[in-house]
């Protein structure tokens, strides 16, 4: 239990989270909202999210909410309330803009029916979600946090979405709305700030608020996670966990594994280029495609595997920071970077020291670094040990937390003078 769920400081306190991704989604940023929420209902507070239907990474409405057109419902002291919204199976600029609209107009058009919260904190994307955010505090007249986990903006631009260039344009002027009228601005990474300061926040009201680690560390014996999931000894495994949509670019490793028929590559997620991925690997003999691992061993088959592979396209520069980092750190595997050199994931990766770096989209150069490390094994292994002392360090849930705790006490602290305690 942290300092702030045993000592209550937020008791007789309403906060309205808005998050389009929520519990019971395992990957994204959902996880993350779903323990703020819960932390800060332990710590007293009478908590409301308002969120969407249950839908990522698979970009399909979970069967179990499949017609529901809205909800409310209890989940760990949260009162959580969903919205119906367009869930596009595939990306483009205007399946997208589609999706937004409907977050957007569903949430104005029916908001939590609860006591005027004393905070509204929001997290980008949706970008939905963050515009959700800025037009409820301002109705309520209290203090608006938005948090930037991804810059919509850029990611339109950079991501390689069909129609992305026009939709760039927009999106940029929606996510300038929703920081501007912010009493602070959260960032998960230092990297994002330049771009939150040219839409005209002044740099004095950002905050840098990192994702945590959300899992276990693995206990498993790890030769038998491997010999259950068919992975011989004698072959290297690479494995990417994760979304599989535009951005990560993962054409590189469907590439390298063409090249390399000794090695195995796993790609083990959901995401809206799953099937397109699929068709590039046929005949890849080499080549798994695995669904979303559930909690329970999630982290036992990152650490089953050698490499663990992250990769972005490359002009993903300042718009994105995987949440996987964190869950590939804990791990203790080492990690291969095919992402920008001046990006926040090549600088959470240097700064970890628990991975090598190397030019996006080049399947050569991501096969050299793999070979690198299976060739000098006690090298990798060092290399992987960096990243759990690197999370304990900097990105465990109790330091999470307790940032989030102090951003929101700060903005209450300056609209009543002091915390109500």
């Amino acid at each position: 239990m942290s300092d702030a769920e045993s000592h209550k400081p937020f008791e007789d306190r309403t906060l309205l989270v808005v998050s389009t991704n929520y519990a019971p989604e395992v990957t994204g940023i959902g996880p993350y909202a779903a323990q703020l929420a819960e932390h800060w209902a332990a710590a007293g507070a009478d908590t409301h999210v308002l969120t969407g239907m249950p839908h990522y990474p698979s970009w399909r409405t979970d069967p179990e909410y499949r017609g529901v057109w809205r909800v409310a419902e209890k989940r760990a002291g949260v009162t959580v309330h969903r919205r119906r919204h367009y869930v596009p199976p595939r990306q483009t600029a205007l399946r997208r803009a589609v999706f937004e609209a409907t977050v957007l107009a569903h949430g104005l058009l029916s908001p939590p029916a609860s006591r005027p919260p004393d905070a509204v904190v929001s997290q980008i994307p949706s970008l939905a979600g963050g515009v959700i955010g800025a037009r409820l505090a301002a109705r309520h007249r209290v203090p608006y946090i938005p948090v930037v986990q991804d810059l919509m903006g850029a990611a339109a631009a950079q991501s390689g979405i069909r129609g992305g260039g026009r939709a760039a344009a927009a999106a940029s002027a929606a996510e300038r709305y929703a920081l501007r009228s912010a009493a602070l601005v959260g960032v998960i990474h230092e990297s994002f700030v330049p771009r939150v300061t040219a839409y005209g926040v002044d740099p004095g009201r950002t905050r840098t608020v990192p994702n945590w680690s959300h899992v276990r560390a693995s206990s498993a014996d790890r030769a038998g996670t491997r010999a259950r999931l068919g992975w011989s000894e004698g072959t290297p495994v690479v494995l990417h966990s994760g979304n599989m949509g535009l951005k990560q670019g993962l054409e590189v490793l469907v590439d390298a594994a063409r090249l390399a028929p000794d090695i195995r590559v796993v790609l083990m997620g959901d995401g809206n280029q799953r099937e397109v991925l699929r068709g590039r690997a046929a005949g890849l003999r080499n080549l798994d495609i695995l669904p979303p691992a559930d909690a329970a061993e999630f982290t036992d088959i990152l650490a089953a595997a050698d490499v663990l592979a992250v990769t972005q396209r490359a002009s993903v520069l300042d718009m994105s920071v995987p949440s996987k980092l964190t869950s590939y750190f804990v791990s203790g595997r080492p990690v291969v970077a095919s992402v920008a050199a001046g990006g926040g994931t090549a600088q959470e990766v240097q700064r970890s020291g628990a991975g090598l770096l190397v030019a996006p989209e080049d399947p050569a150069a991501l096969l050299s670094a793999v070979r690198k490390l299976i060739e000098a094994p006690a090298g990798a292994d060092a290399l992987g040990a960096n990243g759990p002392q690197y999370a304990a360090r900097h990105l465990s849930r109790e330091a999470g937390l307790a940032r989030f705790d102090a951003l929101l006490t700060e903005v209450l602290a300056d609209t009543q003078g002091r915390p109500r305690r």
